[in-house]
């Protein structure tokens, strides 16, 4: 972290191609601390994916490892949405500060501004990866319930959901202890891509219903639950 921080500030300067940059910086720092700590990043393609095309990403979440196979399995330009909360953590938060869109659920007004800095980040041919979930599923089910920001972004945008599951994140690092860290392989499962082309606002809880379902099967047919 404190060798790529200076290049990440500098580069946070630079706008849209700065950002854009910052996500190439760490995705060599995810990929050097992968090796180091012996995690085998591994993609899994269920369908073709374009990855020329714009899309919201959107993953399940049960780990803090689930940060890095974001970085490591989206290979076009990329802003997440994160939790206002990490930006708190010594030099890490500096990071995360300038890789993703900070989002306070707590405040109304803070919330709204996230959304249109989502959007904006979308007008200029930039995907986004959300988390519909909110945070971290401490539940035996494969799933919490999702929030309905990234279905209704989705639709007001037209842009596709395109689902990736982290099914191997809360083997390599529980969410109960941050030194429980272990090796082995990460994998990151893409999922069918789920056109929004035509929906309406009224649509959105088919949308988010059938996104959910999608990703509960996904999970169910890579982990035992």
């Amino acid at each position: 972290m404190f060798i790529v921080l200076p290049f990440i500030l500098i580069a946070s300067m630079f706008g849209l191609k700065g950002g854009n940059f910052i996500y190439k910086i760490c995705k060599f720092w995810a990929g050097t601390w992968y090796i180091s700590v012996g995690i085998f990043h591994k993609e899994v393609y269920e369908n073709p994916h374009n990855k020329s095309k714009q899309y919201i990403f959107v993953g399940n979440h049960i780990s803090y490892l689930d940060i890095p196979p974001i970085i490591l399995s989206i290979h076009q330009p990329l802003r997440a949405l994160g939790k206002y909360e990490m930006a708190k953590v010594p030099v890490f938060g500096w990071i995360y500060k300038a890789t993703v869109v900070l989002v306070d659920r707590r405040d109304a007004e803070k919330r709204a501004r996230s959304v249109r800095a989502l959007k904006a980040a979308l007008a200029k041919g930039v995907s986004i990866f959300l988390f519909p979930e909110g945070t971290f599923n401490e539940t035996s089910a494969p799933l919490k319930d999702f929030f309905d920001g990234a279905f209704r972004i989705a639709i007001e945008t037209q842009t596709p959901i395109k689902p990736i599951l982290f099914v191997d994140t809360l083997d390599r690092l529980h969410y109960k202890s941050i030194f429980c860290l272990t090796p082995g392989f990460n994998r990151a499962i893409y999922l069918q891509e789920v056109a929004v082309s035509g929906l309406t606002m009224k649509d959105v809880p088919q949308l988010k219903e059938r996104v959910y379902l999608l990703m509960e099967n996904g999970l169910k047919r890579y982990r035992k639950y």
